[in-house]
């Protein structure tokens, strides 16, 4: 069977298990706030205080000033919500095959999909960046408009992409627990390199043309597009190119790499 065949029948598979994926991320979702008094106000409270603590020290210790005129808390909170939303799948799907060890280890069940459950459990809280965000669009008074809409094609892009790293070092965690701390640390030097606090601008031409070879840094600033310069997608054809080329290639070698260390599975955890 070719690879391209492969692929799509392990494609398939997961559209099969939707439901199931469903209901193991809205559980994982819940599974958060067991127990606790204010439940589920604190996917509120996190991001807010978040957010809070970096305007304070960069905008208020560090005297950062408006970008192009757009208050430092709005662009602030535009490249930050996908990154965080990025970081927490990676963070949580690195280890998300050996945490569900008892389930892995049953013949019927499928490990693919819990990356995938991860994935859709922060983009539930993730909705909650979102309406931060256009909380303090509205507060500064900024333009509403339909470009809003385009973030979907920008969070749909770091699916993919983020999709195939979790397959890539979920599988490859099982066999070697260091791959935690590895991605804890790329995650952690990804973030201060990657244009969230500081303008790209800034950067010399042959910088910035380094910079751009992160994907993150295509949806970092797609979500700014999108909800501060209303700047289409189409306008960057060849970047975009280039972002999804890379991501498909990373989609597709994480789902292969997934497939063939998979059987194997069951006798390490």
């Amino acid at each position: 069977m070719g690879i391209i065949q492969k692929f799509i029948n392990f494609l398939k598979l997961l559209h099969g298990q939707r439901q199931l994926i469903w209901t193991m991320a809205k559980r994982e979702v819940a599974s958060d706030y067991i127990g606790s008094f204010l439940g589920s106000v604190w996917t509120f409270v996190r991001p807010l205080v978040m957010i809070g603590v970096f305007w304070f020290v960069f905008s208020v210790g560090f005297k950062a000033k408006p970008m192009n005129d757009v208050p430092f808390a709005v662009w602030l909170t535009a490249g930050i919500a996908p990154w965080f939303v990025f970081a927490d799948i990676i963070n949580g799907a690195t280890s998300s095959i050996v945490n569900n060890a008892n389930l892995v280890k049953k013949t019927l069940f499928q490990p693919q999909i819990l990356p995938v459950v991860k994935i859709v459990s922060c983009l539930m809280t993730h909705s909650v960046f979102l309406f931060i965000l256009l909380g303090l669009i509205l507060l500064q008074g900024m333009e509403f408009s339909l470009f809003f809409l385009q973030f979907l094609y920008y969070l749909a892009g770091l699916c993919v992409f983020a999709l195939g790293i979790a397959w890539i070092v979920s599988a490859l965690h099982v066999f070697l627990r260091d791959v935690g701390q590895l991605v804890g640390v790329i995650l952690q030097v990804g973030f201060w390199l990657t244009p969230i606090f500081w303008d790209i601008n800034l950067m010399s031409p042959k910088i910035q043309s380094i910079l751009k070879l992160n994907p993150i840094y295509y949806v970092i600033q797609g979500y700014r597009d999108s909800f501060i310069t209303f700047v289409p997608f189409w306008h960057h054809p060849l970047y975009t190119l280039y972002f999804w080329g890379v991501s498909l290639m990373v989609l597709v070698v994480g789902a292969l790499i997934f497939q063939k260390l998979k059987p194997q599975f069951a006798d390490v955890l």
